[in-house]
């Protein structure tokens, strides 16, 4: 048999790769150069731009005077080239949110110095802030379209700065789907990502995964 490229897991249409692929962020080779590299900023919401909004002040000190005056002049957020709304960039790349600093390695506990991390994400951690960061930066690789009709669908994007990480999944055996368990679970509920862990053992009986 061959695998079925578009799987529907309670409503939900998603790349079968999500289930077969492998991923683990590793932030020893990539630095977190997702943050700085694109010609767009991450896919925001309304209720997300309110958020972050409500956090500017939490978060002004850790960033750049370039990042405070794009935000001066243009606000959290901007409509990009294709319609979609995006947070804030710098010099055509960077997110306005991104900050440099150093993270423990979840594996071998050592230092990774040099770090392009999210000042959104640090202000929840050091004052119990609910918001932590835009999901469609939590849920990367994975990539949320919703269609005209309300349809939501989720595809595994490829991208050459994630080779490392990529190369550490299939390491770990790791699959995309268990990389990201926190945010589906954040986005889709316990119930959903249950339904989605229930369908990949399915097709790992079939051999697909």
């Amino acid at each position: 048999m061959v695998i079925p490229p578009i799987i529907e897991v309670g409503g939900i249409l998603l790349s079968s790769d999500i289930l077969t692929e492998r991923f683990c962020c590793d932030l020893s080779k990539c630095k977190g150069i997702c943050c700085v590299e694109g010609d767009a900023g991450a896919p925001v919401t309304l209720d997300e731009i309110g958020e972050i909004e409500n956090l500017l002040d939490d978060v002004w000190p850790d960033l750049s005077a370039q990042a405070q005056a794009v935000i001066d002049q243009q606000g959290v957020a901007y409509t990009d080239r294709e319609g979609d709304l995006v947070t804030s960039i710098v010099g055509g790349k960077d997110c306005v949110f991104t900050y440099y600093g150093d993270v423990e390695d979840w594996e071998t506990h050592e230092p990774i110095t040099g770090c392009c991390l999210c000042a959104l994400e640090k202000a929840c951690r050091k004052n119990g802030q609910s918001f932590i960061k835009p999901i469609s930066c939590a849920l990367y690789p994975i990539r949320e379209k919703t269609f005209r009709d309300g349809t939501v669908a989720l595809n595994y994007h490829r991208w050459a700065v994630c080779a490392d990480a990529v190369k550490k999944g299939k390491e770990l055996d790791l699959p995309v789907y268990k990389f990201l368990k926190g945010p589906l679970i954040r986005r889709f509920g316990e119930a959903w990502y249950q339904e989605l862990c229930d369908v990949a053992e399915e097709l790992k009986k079939l051999s697909f995964t």
